[in-house]
Formats: structure tokens, sequence, C-alpha cells
């Protein structure tokens, strides 16, 4: 059984930095598709960063893009979500996605698709 486990999020400042995990217990194949997605009260849920753990291929959205960097550690089974200089806008909650079917790390994102397996969310609010 697919689970993945977030953890990390929490209340920063403006500018300030935060880093998410997210650790996927159950798959057995090491060629999968993770993703963060963000869901912000009264918005859609949306993908900010998504990684293939085969090739370390990336995508960021437009607005995490050079300043979130999503990274994998295979041997735990581990994706991490470096966010810095963060803003009010970033604030939600984050769930972490995998999707076991082949695609790309960009179609995953931009599908935010419900059929994938998904964490419980973390929540991450950017206030001064």
């Amino acid at each position: 059984q697919v689970q993945l486990v977030e953890s990390g999020g929490g209340s920063v400042q403006p500018g300030g930095s935060l880093r998410l995990s997210c650790v996927v217990h159950g798959v057995t194949s090491s060629h999968y598709y993770v993703g963060w997605f963000r869901q912000a009260p009264g918005k859609e849920r949306e993908g900010v960063s998504c990684i293939s753990t085969r090739d370390g291929s990336t995508y960021y959205s437009d607005s995490a893009r050079g300043r979130f960097a999503i990274s994998r550690d295979s041997a735990k089974n581990e994706v991490y979500l470096q966010m810095n200089r963060l803003k009010p806008d970033d604030a939600g909650d984050y769930y972490c996605a995998a999707d076991l079917v082949d695609t790309t790390p960009w179609d995953m994102c931009r599908d935010n698709n419900p059929y994938y397996f998904w964490g419980q969310g973390t929540p991450v609010t950017v206030s001064s």
C-alpha cells in the first residue's frame, strides 16, 4: 500500500525559508514521480514542483521557479521542497503526491490528477 507522509510545514515571516519533506512508503519501483501541490483557502489545488525519481528532471511553476528547489534522496524514498524567500501568496496546505504511471514532471504538475497517491498535507503560513 502506497503511503506518503509530509512534514516540515509551519509559520514563517515573509522572506523566510522552510523545507518540506515527503517520505514515500510502499513503492517497489525505483522510477516514479513525486510532486508538491498547494491549496490556498478558496483556491484550487495547483502544482508547485514535481520531480522524476529516475533522472531527477524537474518542473517548477512560474511562482516557484528561482525560489524553490525540489530534490530527492532515492535511498530514503524521500523528496524535499526547499522554499526560500517565501511570500504571503505561498501560504496554503502543501500536499505531496506520487504518480506511478510513466509521465513527465511537467505533465504531473499540470495534470494535478486526483488519482495520484496523496499525503495528508502540511500547512504553510507566511505572515508578519
